[in-house]
């Protein structure tokens, strides 16, 4: 029996594959080592992992994660995983690979993920063999829900959210004072998936011309710092995962048009295409 988990910085998403190739999909909240450490990740698969997952039956975890930009990064899951299944060989790498496996299986291209954070590649059919940095929640991740999220919060802060939006943001989100907000971002855990909550008001309120326009100039900031950076871009289709990318897909679609980029494969989450991935190859 072999696991297979795509894990942003939000949510993993996990499928139990056998020998008679049968699956058993659930989820845990996601696994990002620049966010957490081994005890963490150990604590929290103990107590989100379904009590009915054999464990001692599972011989590879194929483990495709968020935040996983090192050797060092990849050994914090890892270690993890072998504590919580003793038998178990842990092959943990970047979801960027779990993107481009998914939207292209074996096939060269162009993949992307926007998703709690951005990042995109040129993929051979292998291997991922061209990045241009997302550098992140603080630096960049232009396009994502922090980066969305930021905005908002920003633009509420300083009271300049239109169209009574200001009070229906406030309790929505039952925010408290100022210092709380800043406290929440720069005093606690996983700030970026603070943030990344916030994106979900532009898709609810996509009928104010200000909801379109963040989503808009967000999307074109993505082009614009990592997407035309990539060479013969125009050559590729754009192939993407995550929520904000499948939620707002007519925005991404006409942004994506406007500098000569036909839209292939855009998609909410990759587990189902990379389990068919995985699937191919022999079930331990």
């Amino acid at each position: 029996m072999i696991l297979i988990a795509d894990g942003g910085s939000t949510k993993c998403s996990w499928c139990q594959l056998d020998d008679a190739h049968n699956r058993v999909y659930f989820n845990t909240e996601g696994y990002n080592p620049d966010f957490m450490d081994t005890a963490a990740i150990v604590a929290s698969l103990n107590q989100n992992l379904p009590s009915t997952l054999p464990r001692e039956e599972v011989t590879d975890v194929h483990f495709y994660g968020a935040g996983v930009s090192s050797a060092q990064k990849a050994e914090v899951i890892a270690a993890a995983l072998r504590q919580v299944f003793p038998k178990t060989k842990a092959h943990v790498t970047e979801d960027l690979l779990a993107a481009a496996r998914a939207l292209l299986g074996h096939k060269p291209g162009f993949a992307a993920i926007l998703g709690t954070g951005t990042n995109s590649c040129l993929y051979d059919g292998e291997k991922i063999i061209y990045n241009v940095d997302s550098l992140g929640y603080f630096l960049g991740d232009e396009g994502s829900g922090s980066y969305f999220g930021k905005r908002l919060l920003r633009d509420y802060l300083r009271g300049l959210l239109p169209d009574g939006l200001q009070d229906i943001f406030k309790e929505t989100y039952s925010l408290g004072t100022r210092n709380d907000i800043l406290d929440r971002l720069y005093n606690q855990p996983l700030p970026n998936r603070y943030l990344a909550n916030f994106a979900k008001f532009a898709y609810d309120h996509n009928n104010v011309s200000y909801c379109r326009e963040i989503v808009l100039e967000g999307f074109e900031t993505f082009f614009q710092n990592l997407v035309l950076h990539y060479p013969r871009f125009q050559e590729y289709t754009f192939n993407c995962v995550g929520s904000v990318g499948y939620n707002f897909r007519d925005v991404l679609t006409q942004v994506a048009k406007t500098h000569g980029m036909e839209v292939g494969k855009i998609i909410r989450s990759p587990i189902d295409d990379l389990v068919a991935y995985h699937d191919e190859l022999p079930v331990r």
